[in-house]
């Protein structure tokens, strides 16, 4: 503040916000603004035409601009169009969210209701589609797979999602596939367990109607605990968006070509089912089974400080501070195992965190619980098996993957198409396999 006092009294000069290139091949330089922590590579393409930024991965490259979430990793700060996530998770609704991701404001009490109402009404899957398409899987499918599948499928269902130059019909899309993908992953989930279908309930809110359509067996009305109820919409809420991750990256990319949502969605989803990205919280499940008792814990952080295993659901790409989701899941795993009794996985999880985060080669190297850490623990103990953690994410990010291709669409960005540094071999002459050796 003392310096911006100075310069704006003239007593300090002010310092441009900008870089310099120079090509020491030639002496040209060109000076490039920095705007919003940005710069722009028409300068770079101007300076030094068909010489590549080569960065894998796209770690310091920014593809487009957003105004949808902001992730500063820094200071562990996550916000949806600028509304902090724990506020979001205190006072709002999965359904309120994604309203805000796709429309960029909160709605008022009208709008939400016909928000609401249009997702209920939307929940259904065609019978022809459901028995002919999704049951003619095998017995085993996983359930991600069955997903994936089933959403680039429905494609075909609506030709007219093609036509994504209409604004109207856009929406139209948009709501069907909110309402319908946690219909499809209960479907996928129900039959991979040899369970009836479960049809969608109208009278019951968004996450009670999946829980309805996954766990119900022969009671007329599904009662669902408002622990449970709460604990999946915060999930869903701290998992909606976040920033240019490979999923959403994907859906952009594959968004770029004018391609259907539903295919974009399928897309994205492809991305999330590797296990590097939608994978996470069923590796700390597995963590802490191997793990198995607190007298193992000791052991196993030593294992990992010697480079022998991996500790999952620590640190994140981003975050180089404590991940702000984290704090939230970790209250709702308290609230739900207040209903199902201790996990006793969640005491070997606390006693983990309270071990790393009291040792300086984690802290120094700023190991901080993530959102994964967490989740899988709740999710294991509403029923859910360990097949659907991922879909479950699917469910979430939905929202945000529809967001970021509306406004890719209306930023009229063009069809992506990355450069490559070629590193193979120079021109070489045809020899006949005859003549080869």
């Amino acid at each position: 503040m003392l310096r911006q006092r100075r310069r704006e009294q003239g007593k300090e000069p002010c310092v441009p916000e900008s870089i310099t290139i120079t090509d020491n091949r030639t002496g040209e330089a060109i000076e490039v603004p920095i705007v919003d922590g940005g710069v722009d590579a028409a300068a770079w393409r101007k300076l030094l035409p068909n010489v590549w930024f080569l960065d894998p991965s796209f770690s310091t490259t920014a593809a487009t601009t957003s105004a949808v979430s902001e992730v500063d990793g820094e200071n562990g700060i996550l916000r949806y169009r600028g509304y902090p996530i724990e506020q979001l998770a205190e006072h709002s609704t999965y359904l309120e969210v994604a309203y805000l991701l796709l429309h960029g404001e909160l709605p008022t009490p009208g709008e939400y209701a016909v928000w609401m109402d249009e997702i209920t009404h939307h929940t259904y899957i065609h019978e022809r589609f459901r028995k002919r398409f999704m049951e003619s899987f095998l017995h085993d499918a996983h359930p991600m797979g069955m997903f994936v599948s089933t959403i680039a499928a429905l494609s075909t269902f609506y030709p007219e999602a093609k036509e994504i130059e209409d604004p109207e019909n856009r929406m139209h899309q948009i709501v069907r596939l909110i309402a319908k993908v946690p219909t499809v992953a209960a479907a996928g989930a129900r039959f991979n367990t040899g369970l009836p279908f479960v049809y969608p309930d109208n009278n019951l809110d968004f996450a009670s109607n999946f829980l309805s359509m996954m766990f119900k067996i022969a009671e007329p009305t599904y009662e669902c605990d408002p622990a449970f109820r709460r604990a999946l919409d915060l999930l869903l809420i701290t998992h909606a968006d976040h920033g240019q991750n490979c999923s959403t990256s994907t859906a952009r990319v594959v968004g770029s070509a004018h391609t259907d949502p539903y295919s974009v969605i399928a897309a994205a989803a492809c991305s999330l089912y590797g296990p590097r990205h939608g994978g996470a919280n069923q590796a700390v499940m597995e963590m802490l089974d191997e793990i198995g008792s607190y007298e193992n814990i000791d052991p196993f952080i030593k294992a990992v400080k010697a480079g022998q295993t991996r500790l999952m659901g620590f640190g994140h790409r981003v975050y180089k501070n404590y991940d702000p989701r984290a704090r939230i899941i970790k209250q709702a795993a308290y609230d739900v195992f207040e209903v199902t009794g201790s996990n006793p996985l969640l005491d070997i999880a606390l006693k983990l965190e309270e071990v790393a985060l009291a040792d300086d080669y984690f802290v120094s190297r700023r190991l901080y619980p993530n959102v994964d850490f967490y989740s899988g623990l709740i999710y294991q103990s509403m029923g859910f098996p360990t097949e659907m953690f991922t879909v479950l994410f699917a469910i979430a990010r939905t929202a945000g993957w529809l967001a970021h291709w509306v406004e890719l669409l209306e930023q009229d960005s063009r069809i992506a198409r990355p450069r490559q540094v070629y590193t193979g071999s120079k021109e070489r002459n045809y020899t006949p396999i005859g003549e080869r050796s």
